[in-house]
């Protein structure tokens, strides 16, 4: 397999081992933390929209929903899996629902698919706004709590969200022995690099 997204690479590996997901996160984690304090809000973390590049490190791609919010706003956008209740039910959001769509990443690197799945959208809409789903038994419990977390209704109550912001995902007991300054110099050693047929490739 050449570079491309994490989309190809889940497909191929069905799921992530709890290390190999846990890599990817803090990327992300710290991608997002960047992109907040910029007051912008992604809405469209996807696997299909994380790139490995050629030193095996995370790119965020496809920036296209990717809006400066102050307070809320009301656009529907987003992919329906991943999108946040408030998105849903418009009653207004702001890069909280970034770190909802992190809680459903990080359920499908481990569980290999979404939490809230069904092949009619307006189903999926329904799951998530219920908010009901199962783990399974390859998640660990410390994964669960941190999922739960990040899936909460109660946006004040949602990891990321209250006044810690990205420290509070960070201080997380999932991300135990995480050495978060080396993970933003990118020191830590991927666990996948891509190979690649020229410079032309990513």
């Amino acid at each position: 397999m050449q570079g491309g997204e994490i989309f190809r690479l889940l497909r191929r590996e069905n799921l992530f081992p709890n290390d190999v997901a846990l890599f990817y996160i803090t990327e992300i984690v710290c991608a997002l933390e960047y992109l907040h304090s910029l007051k912008v809000a992604y809405r469209d973390i996807k696997p299909e929209n994380l790139l490995i590049a050629a030193d095996g490190h995370l790119r965020i791609t496809d920036f296209g929903f990717a809006k400066q919010v102050e307070d809320r706003t009301f656009t529907l956008c987003g992919t329906p899996e991943y999108l946040a209740p408030e998105i849903i039910m418009s009653i207004g959001h702001n890069a909280s629902v970034d770190w909802w769509a992190l809680g459903i990443l990080l359920f499908e690197m481990l569980a290999g698919y979404p939490p809230f799945y069904d092949q009619n959208p307006y189903e999926v809409y329904r799951k998530i706004t219920i908010g009901h789903f199962e783990f399974p038994a390859q998640i660990s419990m410390n994964g669960r709590k941190l999922i739960n977390g990040l899936l909460e209704h109660d946006i004040s109550k949602r990891l990321g969200c209250m006044k810690g912001g990205a420290v509070e995902i960070q201080q997380h007991t999932w991300f135990r022995g995480v050495d978060w300054n080396m993970v933003k110099q990118k020191k830590i050693q991927p666990p996948w690099v891509p190979e690649l047929d020229s410079n032309t490739d990513f």
